[in-house]
């Protein structure tokens, strides 16, 4: 049964925002009395919140899928959606948050951090907040966009200030069982411990804490044992503790091969940039089961030798807690020594966020294939736009050609070579595709036409008044003619029956 679990995809899917709703006020004596839909609601957010009380990712291994509310639909009567509930999950501090190629998106590690993971989708515009002077009754509103939706992996990389190393069944579940509150799981077989471990431990004044990294044998920097998936829990530790066991019966190993062995593993793993490698952070041996006779004598032989090498060693024993008490001040000493580094550090600089200013806000792309050249537009606002139109609508569409001019799409368009009656794709992939029309972009708010329709769009071509009736005279004319002539035929053929009678 699965207990511990510190790496998980989460597939999210923010809410979807509301429509806007089409409505016109209606009151005795006011048939029309103007536009009064609503806006639709937003739709909810999914937030990973950074929780101290949250020590494993265990309940979105069981539950990946994650979604939040969606907004309401905008009403009459200047009615606006409610907006959807947003979904908040807890997560340990520690979590680093990636997107499914690797990308670092946040790290969480500080208690109480929000990152809204997936953003909700924005609600439609109602027709009461589309009028203006110029269209005062619109006959449509605007769509609500959906929420975001893909996937995120989170990475819980433990926050401790001293790891504890070491071979299975070194005693490291034990010491950290001796030196705190902690109860981690103790038997005498080898990956006893499954995940991480962690202890609070007072030394003095000092409080900080310690957890127990399980699995590390010959190899594990390459995927052997369970060092691999558990080294990425000393990343942020501030000082490392070797546990040798001075009472091993294995043959071949001793704790000089021992500490040989962990040192080549902890130096071959990468730390992400930026941080100190793990080898170049101070570093204690604790020669631990100096309570067995036999394991005395090896840690006195081996101890000049690992002082040799400029590392401070303490003699320990986890049953009788000889030892512990000079471990844990010396420890606390080092911790308390980086805390005061940390604090006189200059402060990191502070990020400023600028308006984007003259930045172009679309791009206008050349594609072409079997078919032909065609023009993709990709931006923000043009690919929001379109998400928002109601193409069954052919006054959505106009005003959806208008902003499109407005943002300056055209006149690139013009600049890219696009011709009248071009292909035209807004957004990735197969996207709205579309013919471009330059005549579209002629202003539609001060035409008239029924609501809900364009004249730009209408495909019958009804004449003027004027013209109908000059089509009207001309006829009358022609029937005029065609009655003179069959009158001078007739009189012409009268002549003709008369002069036959005199003859």
């Amino acid at each position: 049964m699965v207990t511990f679990v510190d790496e998980v995809t989460l597939h999210l899917r923010a809410g979807k925002g509301g429509n806007g709703c089409v409505s016109v006020k209606r009151e005795k004596f006011k048939p029309l009395a103007g536009p009064d839909g609503g806006t639709g609601g937003h739709g909810g957010d999914v937030v990973l919140v950074a929780d101290p009380q949250v020590t494993t990712l265990l309940s979105y291994h069981h539950g990946p899928h994650r979604s939040a509310g969606n907004g309401g639909f905008g009403m009459g009567d200047h009615r606006s959606g409610a907006h959807g509930e947003s979904l908040e999950l807890p997560v340990p501090v520690g979590t680093v948050v990636k997107d499914p190629d690797g990308t670092v998106l946040v790290d969480m590690i500080e208690p109480g951090m929000r990152f809204v993971a997936a953003p909700g989708g924005i609600g439609g515009l109602g027709n009461a907040v589309l009028a203006n002077p110029k269209r005062k009754a619109p006959g449509f509103a605007l769509l609500g966009t959906p929420g975001w939706e893909g996937d995120v992996v989170l990475e819980l990389k433990t926050v401790a200030d001293v790891a504890l190393v070491g071979f299975p069944s070194a005693g490291k579940s034990s010491l950290i069982a001796a030196m705190s509150a902690a109860r981690p799981k103790i038997a005498d077989y080898p990956f006893t411990t499954l995940h991480p471990n962690l202890g609070v431990v007072q030394a003095g004044d000092v409080r900080y804490t310690v957890a127990d990294v399980p699995g590390l044998i010959e190899g594990a920097s390459e995927g052997k044992g369970l060092g691999l998936e558990f080294l990425r829990h000393v990343e942020r530790c501030t000082a490392l503790v070797h546990v040798l066991d001075c009472a091993t019966l294995d043959p071949g190993r001793d704790p000089i091969s021992d500490l040989d062995v962990i040192l080549g593993e902890l130096g071959a793993y990468p730390v992400p940039e930026g941080q100190l490698p793990l080898l170049e952070r101070p570093q204690i041996i604790a020669l631990n089961k100096v309570d067995v006779p036999e394991a005395k004598d090896l840690a006195d032989l081996v101890r000049p030798e690992l002082e040799a090498r400029g590392f401070r060693v303490f003699e320990i024993s986890t049953v009788s807690h000889e030892g512990l008490r000079q471990l844990n001040f010396a420890l606390g000493d080092i911790v308390a020594k980086h805390r005061l580094e940390q604090a006189s550090a200059p402060a990191p600089e502070r990020i400023v966020i600028r308006p984007r200013g003259s930045e172009k806000e679309f791009t206008v792309r050349v594609e072409g294939g079997s078919y032909g050249t065609f023009y993709r537009i990709l931006g923000v606002k043009p690919e929001r736009w379109v998400q928002q139109t109601d193409f069954q609508n052919e006054e959505a569409v106009g005003y959806l050609a208008d902003r499109l001019d407005k943002l300056g799409v055209d006149l690139e368009l013009f600049r890219a070579g696009a011709i009248p009656g071009a292909t035209v794709v807004i957004g990735e992939g197969d996207g709205i595709i579309f013919d471009w029309d330059p005549s579209m972009t002629s202003a539609a708010e001060v035409m008239t036409a029924p609501r809900g329709h364009d004249p730009r769009m209408f495909t019958d071509n009804r004449r003027t008044t004027s013209e109908r009736r000059e089509r009207y005279h001309e006829r009358m004319d022609a029937k005029a003619e065609a009655r003179a002539e069959l009158e001078s035929e007739r009189l012409a053929g009268r002549g003709w029956d008369e002069a036959e009678g005199d003859a």
